[in-house]
C-alpha cells in the first residue's frame, strides 16, 4: 500500500523532550454581541487547507463562523467542557511518514471572541496531532509523534505537566477510557496499538495489528477498542480485558475514522475510497448497512443527544449529518477546505 494515501500526516521520530513552557499571547476581550449569537452547543471543524476552525450550528445546520487558526496546519480539535476554549495542534505540511515541517505549537482559541487567545509552544518539532480532553483528570492529552509520547497539558494554566511514552513510532491518534485510566494509541507505521496506564504514565502492552493502522475509538462500556487495518479492508476489535484482538470485522473498503453510538449498539466507520459510512452491529460484529456520504469521509462525531452523527467529508468540504434512526444523511453543512477533525462544544 502506498504511504500517505489519506490526508492525515506523520514523520520520523526524535528523542522525547517535554519541557517547554507555553508562549501565551494576550487574549482579545470577548465581544458580547458575538457571544450572544454563538450557538450552544456547536460543532467545531478543523479545516486543514483553509487553516481555520469552523463553528457549525447543529440547530440550523449552518456554518456561523470560521476562525483563522494560523500555522501549517491544524488537523484535529478538542474543546473544554464549558465550550469556551478549543485546542488545535499545528501538525506540519507533510504526509504520513514523509519529510516536511515539524509542528511545534498548539493554537488555543477563545470561542466566545472567536480569536486565537494563546499559543502553547513545545520548543522543538513534535508534530502534535490528536488532542483529547479528559473530564476525569481535567487534563488535555495530545499525541506528539516525533517524541513518541502523549504530552499532558493543564488546560487552565496552558503548561506542559508531563508525558507518557508510547514506545512506538507514529502514534497518531488517541482514545481514552471513560474512567481516565487507560489510553490507546494508533501507531500508523508499525501498525500497532500502544496500551497506556495513564495514572502511572507508562506502556502496559503493545498490540500488533497490521503493517499499517489508522484511527482509534473505544466503546462506551470501555470493553472494546477499534482501529482500521490500512492494508486489508477490515477493522480490528481489541478486547480491553486481555489487550488482544477479539475479532476482525470485514469492511466494504479500507476503513478510517470510527465512533460508537452512545447506546453501545452500533459503530460507524468511514470508508473514504467508497464515499461511505459502514455501520457495524456491535453484537454480531458485522457490517449491517452502508450509508452514502460526500467524497472522502474522515472523522465521526456523535451528538450527545444520541440522535445524530456528524461526518467530516474532506474532499467536498462538508459535514454530513446522519439521522441515527433513519440511517440516512439528513443534511449537509458547508465547512472549510479539507474539513477534518471534529469536536463538540457545549
Amino acid at each position: 500500500m502506498k504511504k500517505n494515501s489519506l490526508p492525515c500526516l506523520l514523520l520520523p521520530v526524535a528523542a522525547a523532550v517535554v519541557s517547554a513552557a507555553p508562549i501565551v499571547s494576550a487574549a482579545a476581550p470577548p465581544n458580547p454581541d458575538v457571544a450572544k449569537t454563538a450557538p450552544s452547543p456547536a460543532i467545531l471543524v478543523a479545516n486543514q487547507t483553509d487553516r481555520t476552525l469552523s463553528i457549525l450550528d447543529p440547530a440550523t445546520d449552518k456554518e456561523i463562523a470560521a476562525i483563522p487558526v494560523g500555522g501549517v496546519t491544524g488537523h484535529e480539535v478538542a474543546a473544554t467542557p464549558d465550550g469556551r476554549t478549543a485546542f488545535v495542534p499545528i501538525y506540519g505540511n507533510s504526509g504520513v511518514a514523509k519529510p516536511g515541517t515539524d509542528g511545534s505549537t498548539i493554537a488555543v482559541i477563545d470561542l466566545p471572541s472567536r480569536k486565537v487567545a494563546a499559543t502553547i509552544e513545545f520548543g522543538h518539532g513534535v508534530r502534535p496531532h490528536c488532542p483529547i480532553y479528559d473530564p476525569v483528570s481535567k487534563l488535555l492529552y495530545v499525541t506528539t509523534e516525533l517524541d513518541q509520547t502523549i504530552t499532558i497539558i493543564d488546560p487552565k494554566t496552558l503548561k506542559i505537566v508531563g508525558s507518557i511514552p508510547t514506545n512506538e513510532t507514529y502514534s497518531h491518534m488517541l482514545a481514552i477510557s471513560h474512567d481516565g485510566k487507560r489510553g490507546y494509541t494508533a501507531n500508523v507505521y508499525p501498525g500497532t496499538v500502544s496500551v497506556l496506564d495513564i495514572p502511572n504514565r507508562k506502556v502496559v502492552a503493545v498490540v500488533a495489528i497490521s503493517p499499517s493502522t489508522q484511527r482509534i475509538a473505544i466503546s462506551p462500556d470501555d470493553k472494546m477498542v477499534f482501529t482500521a487495518d490500512q492494508t486489508t479492508p477490515r477493522l480490528a476489535v481489541l478486547d480491553t480485558a486481555t489487550n488482544e484482538i477479539k475479532a476482525w470485522v470485514d469492511l466494504p473498503g479500507s476503513g478510517y475514522g470510527t465512533a460508537p453510538t452512545l447506546d453501545n449498539r452500533w459503530l460507524l466507520v468511514t470508508v473514504p475510497r467508497k464515499n461511505e459510512v459502514a455501520v457495524v452491529d456491535l453484537q454480531s460484529l458485522k457490517v449491517v448497512r452502508n450509508i452514502e456520504v460526500p467524497a472522502a469521509p474522515q472523522e465521526v462525531l456523535m451528538n450527545p443527544n444520541g440522535k445524530e452523527a456528524y461526518v467530516s467529508c474532506n474532499v467536498k468540504n462538508q459535514v454530513a449529518v446522519i439521522d441515527l434512526d433513519q440511517w440516512k444523511v439528513k443534511a449537509l453543512i458547508d465547512a472549510g477546505k479539507a474539513a477534518d477533525g471534529l469536536a463538540w462544544a457545549k
